[in-house]
């Protein structure tokens, strides 16, 4: 089978820059050998938990400065495999419920994996409770996160939210999509606002121009961020720097990058588009 094209499915003003430059790029390389082979989407998000396992091991050793290194290594292989599960299951027409949930449990069990080594190393009570809080942070951080990327780029295709979806599938799968979509009905004046609009492909685009910067803030909490942020902790010695970094940095990115968006919003729906980013938005679509 002849690899696709990059599909486009991620907006490239948006993408963390090691998403850009290192892991996209990789995992576009190895399509064509998962299509030759008739690799599966599934059989790649496995292969991922199983490199995500290996680092969780080498951070075991930290203490080691080439184990943290090894972790490192076997982290990014994590988020190459799971950039390659996603392109193969689009590439095939294989994305199904399934998929997405066993590609989610795999990226969250890498995670859990990971601070779970890392909690076992330091075995102290305040350790055990700081990488617990630090987890808790990280999948409501996550989870908004994916929300918004997923609002963002369903609205640069010009499609307006008609309802607030319910979510549906396993109950770790609902309670997921419903903190990620728990914004959705905050948002519904700017979705009413969109529908409404009669050039909703302008549209689209003045809110991209408008929303791309608080979206490239919000890129902070992506996996890949902290992938490195748990190699540095290391490096210096000390993980629980990784888990105050999630505790405080991450969750202040994440609740100013929510306020920034909906003020985005707002701008939309209180009277009409602010022509500066209308122009823009047009010159930029010419």
């Amino acid at each position: 089978m002849t690899p696709p094209p990059r599909d486009g499915s991620r907006d490239r003003r948006i993408e963390d820059p090691s998403n850009l430059y290192l892991i996209h790029p990789a995992s576009h390389a190895l399509l064509p050998y998962a299509l030759r082979h008739g690799v599966s989407a599934n059989a790649v998000s496995l292969i991922g938990l199983g490199c995500g396992t290996v680092a969780a091991i080498a951070y075991a050793n930290w203490h080691h400065p080439a184990m943290a290194l090894v972790g490192l290594v076997f982290s990014v292989a994590w988020l190459v495999a799971d950039g390659l599960d996603g392109m193969i299951a689009r590439a095939t027409r294989t994305a199904s419920a399934l998929g997405r949930t066993l590609d989610g449990l795999c990226d969250h069990g890498v995670f859990a994996l990971l601070y779970l080594s890392l909690a076992w190393t330091v075995g102290t009570v305040e350790g055990w409770v700081l990488a617990l809080t630090a987890a808790a942070a990280h999948a409501v951080q996550s989870s908004l996160y994916e929300g918004e990327r997923a609002r963002f780029h369903r609205r640069t295709r010009g499609t307006p939210l008609a309802a607030v979806p319910v979510p549906t599938g396993m109950i770790l799968v609902r309670l997921y999509d419903g903190v990620a979509g728990s914004v959705d009905r905050i948002t519904m004046p700017f979705e009413r606002r969109f529908g409404a609009a009669e050039d909703r492909d302008t549209f689209a685009h003045a809110y991209a121009a408008a929303a791309v910067p608080v979206m490239r803030l919000q890129s902070l909490l992506t996996a890949n961020v902290r992938v490195w942020a748990i190699c540095i902790a290391c490096l210096i010695g000390d993980p629980r720097v990784f888990w105050w970094f999630e505790i405080v940095p991450l969750t202040f990115v994440c609740a100013t990058g929510l306020f920034l968006h909906r003020r985005v919003e707002r701008r939309f729906v209180h009277g009409a588009m602010p022509q500066s980013i209308l122009l823009s938005s047009e010159q930029g679509h010419s």
